[in-house]
């Protein structure tokens, strides 16, 4: 935020990634910031990140999904931006020192999408098909469904995996369905994935903003996007994965839901998993309690998980 003569200068300016889903996710924000404060302008800074410039190699060869947040932290202390747009779940669960996220927008879908086409689901696919992720918690869950499955790595924006099944590389995906339906293709997905059989990353479909801690005017107004049953959601579930000291190197599921009784308080319920990409072993814990106690929900199935062998399942990876 730029001040003139001591007064604010109605405009914020966005850092964000150069993918479509990352500029439509950004553009989002940016209308939603607009309509809740009228006269502001916004402006998008687009840039490209470590992680979306290298494509031959995993996100846990090239040091994880940090990488895309790095450079536009960088523009923010450059004074080049005064936020970011992220999705959630790309987030590492300790931000730098000297950021904050003001504001976790309602969370969309947050399953993933069984993307195929000729085969309706999983169960339908042939002996050895092949199906495309990076993801190491998506391929720990495809090894417990479907030992004979031939898993290969697939990186790029949603329209570049598109297309590679589409070329004939993979006889099915799994991507987002957040990301699918945000770009328009809700039509490719054949199958939601959901709970409690398959869990999401945690905090899968939300967008959150990031910027200075520092930054009161930037706070204030990136706040009145905040959704708080969609932040206490995730709360739980990055306190579960931080506990773990999860990232994308392990295959660490989760995820959080709310319920309330008329006339009781709101109750929160949150599953979680980690599994091995190597042969689909996997451990599950579940537990429910206050809404109120998200972070403590997430931090007891960490150590349920931790007690029926997670370690060794992360010991693996790690």
């Amino acid at each position: 935020m730029r001040c003139d003569n001591g007064r604010m200068n109605q405009l914020l300016r966005i850092a964000t990634r150069k993918s479509p889903l990352a500029l439509w996710q950004s553009e989002h924000v940016a209308a939603a910031l607009r309509e809740a404060h009228p006269g502001l302008e916004v402006r998008l800074v687009p840039m490209s990140t470590r992680g979306d410039e290298v494509l031959d190699r995993s996100l846990a060869a090239i040091g994880g999904k940090g990488l895309f947040l790095k450079e536009l932290e960088l523009a923010m202390q450059r004074g080049e931006a005064d936020c970011a747009v992220h999705s959630l779940k790309d987030v590492p669960m300790e931000l730098e020192p000297g950021f904050a996220l003001p504001a976790v927008l309602e969370r969309a879908d947050h399953a993933d999408a069984f993307v195929s086409n000729h085969y309706d689901d999983v169960s339908r696919l042939p002996d050895g098909a092949v199906v495309g992720t990076s993801s190491l918690r998506r391929q720990a869950q495809l090894r417990a469904l479907r030992p004979d499955l031939r898993l290969r790595d697939l990186r790029g924006n949603v329209n570049t995996r598109l297309a590679r099944l589409d070329a004939g590389d993979y006889d099915a995906i799994v991507l987002a369905c957040a990301g699918l339906q945000r770009l328009g293709f809700d039509g490719r997905i054949r199958c939601r994935m959901t709970a409690p059989g398959w869990l999401p990353a945690p905090a899968q479909g939300a967008i959150a903003i990031e910027c200075r801690d520092d930054a009161t005017d930037v706070l204030a107004l990136c706040a009145a996007l905040e959704h708080a049953d969609t932040r206490t959601c995730v709360v739980a579930e990055r306190s579960m994965n931080r506990a773990l000291h999860g990232s994308c190197h392990v295959p660490v599921a989760a995820l959080a839901t709310l319920g309330q009784e008329p006339g009781e308080p709101a109750t929160l319920r949150l599953d979680g998993m980690v599994g091995s990409a190597a042969d689909g072993r996997a451990v599950r814990a579940s537990l429910q309690g206050s809404a109120e106690d998200a972070v403590a929900i997430g931090v007891e199935v960490a150590q349920a998980l931790l007690a029926r062998g997670a370690g060794d399942l992360l010991a693996e990876v790690l």
